[in-house]
């Protein structure tokens, strides 16, 4: 990039720049800092068997996207907005509780803790060990402290390594996630950005995948401010499929796992409804007709999402920087929410 590209580039995103560029040297920190507070952690998930997870925006998807694969080990875990929470809440009894937010001091947070203190067997996922979060439980904290730039991008994949150190203390086998943590990918995404130049929303949707695919159309709908949503397969078949059209982006997850024929399927769909699909891949099967495929190795759970992520980040910003002059830099909106 030269020094005039650099200049024009907006601010908003030369901060997100900044973040991307440490994020996985700061996560692959926080996997080796947090082996003790995960160990508590996993032993308390043995003892209980049941898991609640809550969060805020960014924090949420990433309860939704690990929430499945703490389910494959046996756990009931369950990933709850925050203020759904507060509003309609789910008793705590018998429950291991992961309560995540970068910053430590959302509104969310600071009223769930006054209201129920917790309980012996809730955990922290922060940035800040500093925080109202850091000091009000034992917390697994990320490396390099808050992150600066709107849109999470360096939180998520440090959010997602410290529930990978939860997993290595629950036993499991983390080195092909690890090993993709360690190796990020970049492939080309020009023909994706191509693909969406022209629509007006996006809606991702994934099966197994679904909270990173939610994650990502958070990003798309803050730094690009067009309509952005995710809707898990299922629910995306179960009608609104009447929204698709040619101006209409639809971006899809494909993981190696049992899953794959239905999101296929899906692509399918979604192609003959004339919708502009883009494939995140890492199935190992062939692409899909029509479709913009983003390819990767294949793998499932963790390790696929931290092969997709840094690559889906720079696909929504690329898309934003495209159609927002100002693109990162939020109008409406401030990096720790403080109201309710």
């Amino acid at each position: 990039m030269t020094m005039t590209e650099t200049t024009n580039r907006p601010e908003g995103l030369q901060a997100i720049d900044r973040e991307m560029a440490r994020q996985h040297a700061d996560a692959i920190a926080s996997f080796r800092s947090s082996a003790e507070v995960a160990g508590k952690a996993a032993a308390s998930l043995k003892r209980t068997g049941k898991l609640l997870l809550l969060g805020m925006g960014g924090s949420h998807a990433v309860g939704r996207a690990v929430e499945p694969l703490y389910r494959a080990l046996g756990i009931d875990a369950i990933a709850v907005p925050l203020s759904e929470q507060l509003s309609a809440p789910l008793s705590l009894e018998g429950r291991t509780v992961f309560i995540t937010s970068q910053s430590g001091e959302s509104a969310e947070v600071l009223r769930w803790f006054a209201e129920t203190g917790g309980n012996a067997d809730t955990f922290g996922f922060t940035l800040e060990s500093g925080s109202f979060l850091g000091c009000s439980a034992p917390c697994l904290v990320g490396a390099g402290g808050t992150e600066q730039a709107f849109a999470a991008t360096r939180s998520l994949t440090i959010s997602f390594a410290l529930h990978l150190a939860i997993f290595a203390a629950l036993g499991e086998d983390v080195s092909t996630a690890f090993a993709a943590l360690e190796t990020p990918l970049a492939p080309p995404i020009d023909e994706a950005v191509a693909t969406l130049s022209d629509v007006q929303s996006v809606v991702t949707s994934g099966r197994r995948l679904q909270g990173m695919a939610e994650a990502i159309a958070l990003g798309f709908a803050e730094l690009s401010r067009i309509p952005s949503f995710s809707l898990e397969g299922g629910q995306l078949r179960h009608g609104p499929m009447e929204m698709l059209s040619p101006e209409m982006g639809v971006i899809l997850f494909r993981g190696d796992d049992e899953t794959a024929d239905l999101v296929t399927a899906m692509a399918v769909s979604v192609v003959d409804t004339g919708a502009k699909l883009v494939m995140f891949d890492c199935s190992g099967r062939p692409p899909v007709a029509g479709a913009s495929t983003i390819a990767f190795p294949a793998s499932n759970g963790l390790a696929a999402i931290f092969a997709m992520l840094p690559t889906a980040q720079r696909l929504m910003i690329a898309f934003a920087e495209a159609r927002v002059p100002d693109a990162g830099t939020p109008v409406r909106s401030t990096k720790i929410t403080r109201s309710e």
